[in-house]
């Protein structure tokens, strides 16, 4: 999943369009739907709430799909994962309707990006709250019921009332909010069946989910382009608006046994005292085991990684108001870039897993680096003195640059997984995620003021080509903390990895 840390990165900063650094909007490559593991590992046992007895945890069910029974818990799942994967339906939309309608530069495009990411910057809070507090007698259908309804509230005032850049930055914040929630609950569904299961299991529900984002994502980026070439932005917020009740709908199908009437009478001030009980127990957990010298110097390496700056917000101007780009080429573009980033954690799980974690951080961030200069033969028009059309290369370009951007971050989430100590997985994980997320959003931000320095605007590229050189030479300033990182391979089952990969979108 969305997004997207938001923004897996290799040394490059290209994105053709800004979408992918959104986690609004499907967030896709969005720190992996691996980000969202919750606490509810941690917390449940913890937990003083009384729940009635669970029935049998699968019906029985004729029809598999990645191996897993369709069984109404598993096809909840499944769906709530593939409304992620298509709400990147309106991800060119959003870009066209801040550029082209509200008429901002390319660092407030970047600042409203950044914004909209800080909901995923606290979602081990989100398992807090949904593990303490139900809602209705419910700890997972009342939040996915809610989640969907602020999704298709927000995407309905992207679509009626909206016409300001405040308005809009709220109307993101709010969505992208709805999707982090969402995230965080079906996570939490998934860690429990996967409790106690094998590893075949488990990669099996991790299968299902990852395929259900990633088609989801391909079928948004197949239409996004030309719904937006034919009907205009306020049509495809329309129609995106619709798409989060899905979420709201396969509520009912989750197996979830209501409170005890007598957990259901006490009020909400009972609900309120057990989440700041857990709260402070989980904080305190938390903190012991971040502190220690062996997780917080990779930590520390992973959110400089991600924190160095991008030009992606300016990249996707020129491209459009310089180049001429259409949004149903662009559309295109997404599609190669979607199905790239299934080739990317194929090259991950088929030839790099079992490399050790440094030597894959060294040579793909100096790889991204070198590669990512090649945006300035597009902005010079170099690659039409070799014969190559600007379509051509920039479909190239991104296709090549989102498999080793992939490739580069799977071992973040490899790195993030072996870090959590025993007890910790869930919590320490998404924290870690959290951070990873937090990296991103600093150098999305960086990048919008380098952007303003620079003096880029809607119609003003001269300085474009050092931004982009100054971008893909600042992914190197990490390399010298390589020595934070484990100086080893750990011997943990290569199955383990492809698992976090089959489910890293």
């Amino acid at each position: 999943m969305e997004i997207s840390g938001p923004i897996p990165r290799s040394g490059s900063s290209l994105r053709l369009s800004s979408d992918d650094s959104n986690p609004f909007l499907g967030s896709s490559i969005s720190a992996g739907k691996d980000d969202a593991l919750t606490t509810d590992t941690d917390l449940e046992a913890s937990s003083s709430t009384k729940v009635a007895p669970r029935k049998h945890k699968y019906r029985m069910s004729s029809i598999k799909l990645f191996g897993v029974d369709l069984s109404p818990d598993n096809v909840a799942v499944a769906m709530v994962y593939f409304v992620q994967g298509v709400l990147g339906l309106a991800r060119l939309a959003v870009n066209f309707y801040l550029k082209d309608d509200l008429h901002l530069d390319p660092a407030e495009a970047a600042v409203i990006a950044g914004f909209s990411a800080l909901p995923w910057l606290v979602k081990p809070l989100y398992g807090f709250i949904s593990d303490s507090v139900p809602l209705f007698g419910y700890r997972r259908r009342s939040y996915l019921v809610l989640s969907g309804l602020f999704g298709a509230l927000s995407w309905s005032l992207m679509a009626t009332f909206v016409d300001n850049k405040y308005s809009a930055a709220f109307c993101i914040l709010l969505g992208s909010l709805s999707v982090a929630f969402s995230d965080v609950v079906v996570d939490s569904m998934v860690v429990e069946r996967a409790r106690g299961e094998s590893q075949s299991t488990s990669g099996s529900l991790q299968s299902l989910c990852w395929g259900s984002s990633a088609f989801g994502g391909i079928v948004s980026s197949y239409f996004s382009g030309s719904l937006l070439d034919t009907y205009g932005v306020r049509f495809v917020f329309g129609v995106t608006s619709l798409l989060p009740l899905i979420t709201s709908i396969v509520a009912v199908l989750v197996e979830e046994q209501p409170m005890l009437s007598a957990a259901r009478g006490t009020n909400l001030l009972l609900s309120g005292t057990e989440f700041l009980e857990n709260s402070k127990q989980g904080i305190i957990q938390l903190w012991g085991s971040v502190r220690q010298r062996s997780i917080f110097l990779p930590t520390l390496f992973i959110f400089l990684w991600q924190a160095t700056p991008q030009s992606d917000s300016a990249m996707f101007y020129f491209t459009t108001n310089s180049l001429g780009f259409t949004p149903e080429f662009l559309g295109r573009v997404k599609l190669v870039t979607s199905i790239a980033s299934l080739l990317g954690v194929g090259l991950y799980n088929g030839f790099l897993k079992n490399v050790p974690l440094r030597k894959i951080f060294l040579a793909t961030t100096l790889l991204g680096s070198a590669l990512g200069m090649t945006q300035v033969f597009l902005v010079t028009g170099l690659n039409r003195k070799f014969g190559i059309s600007d379509e051509w290369f920039a479909i190239g370009d991104s296709l090549i640059l989102t498999v080793l951007s992939q490739a580069s971050f799977m071992p973040v989430l490899v790195l993030a997984a072996r870090l959590c100590p025993e007890g910790m997985e869930a919590t320490l994980f998404a924290t870690l995620m959290s951070v990873s997320n937090g990296g991103s959003v600093v150098g999305g931000l960086l990048g919008a003021g380098l952007t303003q320095l620079f003096g880029i605007t809607k119609d003003r590229f001269d300085n474009l080509a050092p931004l982009i050189i100054l971008c893909n030479l600042s992914s190197l300033f990490p390399l010298p903390l390589l020595g934070l990182l484990p100086g080893d391979n750990p011997d943990v089952n290569p199955e383990d990895d492809s698992a976090i990969g089959m489910k890293c979108h």
